[in-house]
């Protein structure tokens, strides 16, 4: 037989014993009720002893021995303590791996901060502490916000796009950069993780300003090397087998001064706001200006230009410029003359624009198309350097639609054709364009 089942047998036996003792007791005052009575009495207050030893056990069992009952009571006694041990030993596991957490965060060179949903500090290790200065006896509780004045890290987390990371440089210390990521979990809870990327900024910044001191140095000997050239190949006296050199060296000069006119114009964006202007701009007639200077040229594809909306942008009239420019240059550059190249702009049901170009040149490998958008990366060397390319135009297209909060996507097949698509959001499209433009461009 079990415990519980022998528990009950002896508390059984111990009631039918007391009722047998209550008969015979009834029996001799010639009352059976009144001795049933009495015996109920000794039972009831038996069990209310034993309820009063749990109870006094319980409310303070760790320092307590448990009571020595036995029958159901006892089973009862021991059941609690097993609950009581088995608590103990998890909260024991719990705390332990609670400390193994504070450790490891501790030693981690990065900042955390645990958020709830009302952006509020629950935790924070040392490096969060250090980077920004927090007290943790104060700081507990009170909205990141009100620690972190930028309005920059406002916006981030108000926004709740934490798919790339938050730059800011301290607003306290000079020369400190700190770098933001938001990483969601549980209900509504989200993990804080700030890291000091000073030297990365510094470095950046030190690149940035190499390429631009760098191409403003180079600009003007290159301008008169190209001038001395031009020169050159304009003189009729110079000896014919010097003028095939020539004529190379001319064209190298002006790649060249291109590459340079692109570092140029890099650096600019680099060094730019980091969002652009609010100004109109009208698309359809800066298509139809880029429509015709490519139809005018002696050789070139099919153009196809749909224009199927009369919106316009806002923003940076030049670097938006620039952007359609590049891409339409390429589409045209690596596009056979019987080929066709199609540019299309419109504006979908939620309210973002859209201008894609397509053409129908011999398409790019997969494999590089997601490091077109990088400075100097050519798919084809030999390629780029025959038409004249300074692998610096989708870089350039890139900057720019970031400005812009826009995007480049790029589709392309080996030996079908690439298309390349910028998606502006709604906030910058201007519904002020004017239809005859659209009508001129078509």
């Amino acid at each position: 037989m079990n415990p519980v089942a022998q528990a009950w047998a002896y508390t059984l036996a111990r009631v039918a014993g007391l009722a047998a003792l209550g008969v015979l007791l009834g029996l001799m005052l010639g009352s059976v009720i009144a001795g049933l009575l009495v015996m109920l009495s000794i039972a009831l207050t038996w069990q209310l002893f034993n309820l009063y030893r749990l109870d006094y056990w319980l409310r303070a069992r760790n320092l307590r021995e448990p009571p020595n009952a036995g029958g159901i009571w006892g089973q009862v006694i021991t059941q609690v303590v097993r609950l009581h041990r088995r608590k103990r030993f998890h909260k024991q596991r719990l705390l332990d791996v609670f400390r193994e957490l504070r450790h490891s965060t501790a030693a981690m060179p990065d900042g955390v901060i645990v958020l709830n949903a009302n952006n509020e500090i629950v935790w924070f290790n040392r490096m969060a502490m250090r980077l920004l200065s927090l007290r943790r006896r104060v700081d507990i509780g009170l909205r990141i916000s009100n620690l972190v004045r930028d309005p920059r890290f406002v916006q981030f987390l108000d926004k709740a796009d934490f798919s790339a990371p938050l730059e800011v440089p301290h607003a306290n210390r000079d020369g400190l950069a700190l770098s933001f990521q938001v990483v969601p979990y549980g209900r509504q809870q989200r993990l804080l993780l700030v890291r000091d990327v000073s030297r990365q900024v510094a470095l950046e910044s030190m690149r940035k300003d190499f390429v631009a001191n760098a191409s403003h140095e180079l600009r003007s000997p290159l301008t008169v090397i190209t001038g001395y050239l031009e020169t050159l190949v304009q003189d009729t006296d110079i000896d014919p087998m010097l003028q095939g050199p020539l004529g190379e060296m001319r064209r190298q000069s002006d790649r060249m001064n291109a590459i340079v006119r692109d570092l140029l114009e890099l650096s600019r964006l680099d060094a730019g706001d980091a969002e652009a202007a609010y100004d109109t701009i009208d698309v359809a007639g800066l298509l139809a200006m880029l429509n015709k200077d490519v139809t005018a040229r002696p050789r070139h594809p099919q153009v196809l230009l749909s224009i199927e909306s009369p919106a316009g942008l806002l923003g940076d009239e030049a670097e938006v410029h620039s952007v359609f420019a590049n891409l339409v240059e390429n589409a045209v550059k690596y596009t056979p003359d019987d080929g066709q190249v199609s540019i299309r702009w419109w504006v979908d049901a939620q309210g973002e624009a859209h201008l894609s170009v397509t053409d129908t040149g011999m398409g790019i490998p997969a494999e590089h198309i997601p490091r077109l958008t990088e400075r100097f990366y050519r798919v084809d060397a030999g390629r780029a350097r025959t038409t004249g390319g300074t692998g610096l135009g989708l870089a350039i297209v890139k900057h720019a639609l970031e400005h812009h909060g826009a995007r480049l996507h790029i589709e392309s097949e080996e030996g079908v054709g690439s298309t390349f698509s910028c998606y502006f959001p709604a906030r910058r499209v201007w519904q002020g364009g004017r239809q005859s433009t659209i009508d001129a461009a078509r």
